[in-house]
């Protein structure tokens, strides 16, 4: 996308149809129907860097910080990501059935409290610079620990076992 393009992307207009999809329109009057919004950095920057993107996969606009990007769109923009992404970040780890795998974690999360069974350690990964997790079950679910040093004693005492 040359600087021109990239431009004209962010200057646009946001809304829902009666079918509840995201319309884009752009500052030259093309309007393009079923926009979905996608996260360039989902996990590093997930305010950073949203691609609007159109029923054919084309970008047909940029957000550069969705926190600097006027409402109604910034609105539109949250939902419709919220609805597409689901990766529930586990505040603390309560219990864990056992010390080898598979096991049934039970972890309170920003969604509430849930089980589920860690297949094995390798299903724990580190992501970035950051002392950041994803845990992923056995359905395919990834969890995140934005930090894994700020949580409490007994989450870091389990973590610590399985890494």
């Amino acid at each position: 996308m040359t600087a021109l393009t990239k431009e004209i992307a962010t200057q646009f207009t946001l809304e829902r149809d009666t079918f509840g999809k995201l319309v884009l329109t752009s500052p030259l009057g093309e309007r393009f129907e079923g926009v979905v919004p996608v996260r360039a950095f989902p996990i590093q920057a997930p305010e950073d860097g949203i691609s609007l993107v159109n029923l054919d996969g084309e970008e047909v606009g940029w957000v550069d910080g969705l926190r600097d990007l006027a409402e109604p769109a910034q609105g539109l923009i949250r939902d419709a990501l919220g609805t597409r992404e689901f990766m529930p970040v586990i505040i603390s780890i309560d219990a864990v059935t056992s010390f080898s795998t598979p096991c049934t974690w039970t972890v309170q999360t920003d969604r509430g409290t849930t089980d589920f069974v860690l297949r094995g350690d390798e299903d724990i990964r580190r992501i970035g610079k950051d002392n950041a997790l994803l845990i992923a079950d056995t359905h395919g679910i990834q969890y995140l620990v934005r930090d894994q040093f700020a949580l409490n004693a007994q989450s870091k005492k389990i973590l610590d076992r399985f890494m």
